[in-house]
């Protein structure tokens, strides 16, 4: 029965990211980029000094500095280190260059998803700002099954799937990094390491901290945390592009020509490039995944409008991929041949750089960017959840209950089948999410001319809901008023 389980999951998984949802999610970037007129590049420095007010906040929601790095405590997590590692060394240097295209295309679908999330948001029951997908999908088309089946889908992969393979990356970094040995037992019939239980109840204790604090002591804790790691992270990488300034150029060459099948990639030229730069970068940056919009749609603007959140998302898209996935192909790329595989190549060759400390702290960046996607990934299923039953305490209280005991199982278990599992959940979120956006795209283009029309005229953009009145009676009274 497991065996067939399996087959099921990995015929889907191959259908899935292999058929359908890698080239929608390109499909769908290259639309809005069409769209919104190369958004993404001529309003590049906007994308950024929209920042400058983004840490403004009132009662309702958290601030758009706060969602950013909510946002990105999701997307920066072990694909960042592991998956750059799984690019190339399937699909050769030329994999970096094909990540790079996904994130600056996929800067115009989170502008789109961040931005139709912050305009249908709503209040809940304690007057916090919630929104996303979902949300959407009910006010904006009408849809309030195909919201339902995005929340479950996100809820699998995100609340419990996903928070048990970071976990269980946690437990491998931290025992294997500092050589943890304090014996074994068996349980179920498989063996479990103490060392990887002990870290197991440590990462599930400080995730139960944060997560019944609410919604505000997760962006706090994410406003300090994410800030932390990726500048400590990119710190080190350029540490290590100045040191080895002589041959950047050269790493450079190597990344265009295998790119473009000039230069021999590792598993079969320039098909293997594109395709497994295309999947680990949407994985890395999510962009399209329906994830993000989430944090998005918890914030308060500043401007006062939904599309000054789709700049801030967009940041986080080009922060994620551009920079900090960047950071850890530098570190393989400039060290050279290097045993290992995932995480552990990057380790070895952070080691062959800078010397022993490099692994204790990868383990250490490991951990950070792991326990911060387990707290990211908690508030976007909880804000799934409260779609479905409209915050009913109870079933918040086993919800958490459960998501305690994946963390939990996931720094001991084996999870080949969870993570497929999830892989094929987070897929079919994804297909309903996209074909969300496109249906309301033209909402998307008009919200982004509006704010830009205000902008040329020297005016703060301000949302006004009377110049929609296609839309208004769908929003939720008091939210733009």
């Amino acid at each position: 029965m497991e065996a067939f389980a399996n087959q099921v999951v990995d015929l889907l998984n191959g259908l899935l990211w292999g058929k359908i949802l890698i080239w929608l999610l390109v499909g769908t970037g290259i639309y809005f980029t069409l769209r919104l007129g190369f958004i993404q590049l001529r309003h590049f420095g906007h994308t950024f000094t929209v920042l400058r007010g983004s840490r403004r906040s009132d009662a309702s929601g958290i601030s758009s500095f706060q969602a950013l790095c909510t946002s990105l405590a999701a997307r920066v997590g072990t694909g960042n280190i592991a998956g750059v590692a799984v690019a190339i060394t399937l699909g050769g240097p030329g994999a970096i260059f094909w990540m790079w295209v996904i994130a600056l295309v996929g800067m115009a679908t989170g502008f789109a998803e961040a931005t139709l999330a912050q305009l249908f948001k709503q209040r809940d029951d304690k007057g916090q700002f919630r929104g996303g997908p979902a949300y959407y999908m009910e006010k904006g088309l009408g849809q309030r099954w195909a919201g339902t089946m995005f929340s479950i889908f996100l809820i699998i992969a995100f609340g419990f799937a996903f928070n048990s393979v970071q976990s269980n990356t946690i437990a491998g970094a931290m025992v294997g990094a500092f050589e943890l040995d304090m014996g074994s037992f068996t349980l179920g019939g498989n063996e479990v390491a103490v060392a990887a239980l002990v870290v197991g109840v440590a990462v599930t204790v400080l995730t139960a901290v944060i997560i019944f604090g609410g919604l505000r002591s997760i962006a706090r804790f994410s406003e300090l945390a994410v800030p932390f790691m990726a500048v400590g992270y990119l710190v080190v990488a350029v540490g290590i592009l100045l040191v080895n300034l002589g041959e950047v150029p050269g790493v450079l060459a190597m990344i265009v020509k295998s790119a473009f099948g000039f230069h021999e990639a590792a598993a079969g030229g320039i098909g293997a490039a594109i395709l497994n730069g295309f999947k680990r970068g949407l994985f890395s940056n999510e962009a399209g995944m329906g994830s993000a919009p989430n944090a998005a749609a918890a914030a308060t603007p500043y401007p006062p409008h939904p599309a000054s959140q789709g700049y801030v998302q967009m940041a986080g898209v080009f922060i994620d991929t551009i920079l900090i996935c960047t950071a850890s192909a530098a570190i393989i790329l400039l060290a050279g041949p290097v045993e290992g595989t995932g995480v552990g190549l990057v380790q070895n060759a952070l080691t062959s750089e800078v010397g022993g400390w490099g692994k204790y702290f990868l383990a250490v960046v490991v951990l950070f960017f792991a326990f911060t996607s387990i707290v990211a990934n908690y508030f976007y299923a909880e804000n799934c959840l409260v779609f479905i039953e409209h915050n009913h305490p109870a079933g918040l209280l086993i919800f958490r209950l459960i998501v305690l005991a994946m963390v939990m199982f996931g720094a001991i278990g084996s999870l080949p089948f969870v993570w497929n599992f999830a892989d094929v959940a987070m897929g079919l979120m994804a297909i309903t999410n996209l074909v969300a956006i496109l249906l309301l795209s033209g909402l998307v283009v008009k919200l982004a001319k509006d704010y830009n029309a205000q902008r040329a005229a020297g005016k703060l953009p301000t949302f006004d809901a009377r110049a929609y009145p296609e839309i208004r009676s769908k929003l939720t009274p008091g939210i733009w008023d």
